[in-house]
């Protein structure tokens, strides 16, 4: 069984995420390196991100290898616990976490910090897959069939939003959104809940002075008109611009940038991609993107292809997790989204995410190798 799994395995996703990994560990010294003697008394060594982010690297490894070699439809039998799991967490978080940058996001265990929003995500997915694929027989009853997992939805956005972490949040509500369109659902249902949907965001967008912070308030102001308070709320993301706009096509060179010298806040972290622009220009900057866009077009392919709805929507939900973090992170950097603080995957500083997209990827990568078998087992003989 292993002979053949090592066989149908798509490698081109593993040497892709390889190569994201090992650039975002050496984006992360570059990018930290300033900040450790600057930022922190007494000042840490400059190479201290780096090698915290290689002791999660070496985690995430293992929960890729465990997850490349389980049989994905175990997660299926799993369902129920993850969710319990992912549950408790939430509210744990919200009793006994850590705060930091006005959010309470992190619990401590052993020496580690954990974001269990992180751990939700793919907690949610698997029980989305989970859950529309047992209820193919009857996904036209919108009442039973999508009613349900609308409630368990919400409960996440609610427990996440809380925290609070508007723009985790949103992401889970983006990745649900998708994983509920590749449901099945009938149509008239589904431009139903897009109207809901709609109709829920033009209320909130309306009073957003009663929804949002004062905090979430001023990032929104920042994305969209940086320049009326670039001492405060415009402050990130002037400094985002200069970055990128200083790059250029060939960029300063590897760990040559300015604007992590104390300009740029969270350069190893939200901002890393604004200093890959910075340092490597128009060239590194595809580099990124490139693969980011492959990985994703791959894993919507292994999921069109897939025959197994669990499996099909669980390759779904994985690339749009993936998709939708990305282009929430470089959305916020450039000023098309308001900042939220969401890593970009592989490659920003951050333990619980990085354990989790390569647990992901593993999991994207063991559909692979099944969907490849499957298709031997039908192929006619010569």
């Amino acid at each position: 069984m292993l002979k053949k799994l090592f066989k149908n395995y798509d490698y081109s996703i593993v040497v892709a995420m390889v190569l994201l990994v090992a650039f975002g560990v050496i984006m992360i010294y570059s990018s930290s390196m300033i900040v450790t003697v600057m930022e922190f008394d007494p000042p840490r060594p400059t190479h201290y991100f780096f090698f915290k982010q290689l002791q999660w690297l070496a985690i995430g490894t293992i929960a890729f290898l465990f997850a490349m070699l389980m049989p994905y439809k175990i997660y299926e039998r799993l369902m129920k616990p993850i969710m319990v799991i992912s549950l408790i967490l939430l509210i744990a978080v919200l009793l006994v976490g850590s705060v930091y940058n006005f959010g309470q996001r992190w619990i401590s265990i052993g020496g580690f910090t954990i974001q269990p929003s992180e751990i939700a995500k793919i907690g949610l997915i698997i029980y989305l897959a989970a859950i529309f694929s047992r209820k193919q027989g009857y996904i036209e009853d919108f009442r039973k069939a999508v009613i349900p997992p609308l409630i368990v939805i919400s409960l996440f956005f609610f427990l996440v939003a809380k925290q609070p972490d508007l723009g985790t949040a949103i992401i889970i509500l983006g990745i649900s959104g998708v994983m509920i369109i590749c449901s099945g659902m009938k149509g008239k249902h589904l431009f139903s809940l897009i109207g809901l949907c709609i109709i829920a965001v033009s209320l909130i967008a309306t009073s957003l002075s009663v929804f949002l912070s004062e905090e979430q308030l001023s990032r929104i102001t920042g994305a969209y008109d940086p320049f009326s308070d670039p001492e405060d709320s415009g402050y990130h993301l002037i400094n985002s611009y200069i970055a990128m706009a200083s790059g250029g096509i060939l960029g300063r060179g590897l760990g040559n940038s300015i604007q992590k010298y104390g300009f740029l806040p969270e350069p190893y972290t939200d901002f890393i991609m604004a200093v890959v622009v910075e340092e490597l220009g128009v060239f590194g900057t595809i580099f990124v993107i490139g693969l980011f866009a492959y990985i994703v077009f791959k894993g919507f392919m292994i999921g069109i292809r897939c025959k197994d709805t669990f499996g099909s929507l669980l390759a779904i939900g994985i690339s749009s997790l993936v998709a939708i973090q990305a282009f929430v992170n470089l959305g916020a950097i450039s000023g098309l989204l308001p900042i939220t603080g969401a890593p970009l995957p592989f490659i920003s500083y951050g333990g619980s995410f990085l354990v989790l997209v390569m647990f992901s990827m593993g999991i994207l990568v063991n559909i692979s190798a099944f969907l490849n078998m499957k298709r031997e087992t039908v192929r006619p003989s010569d």
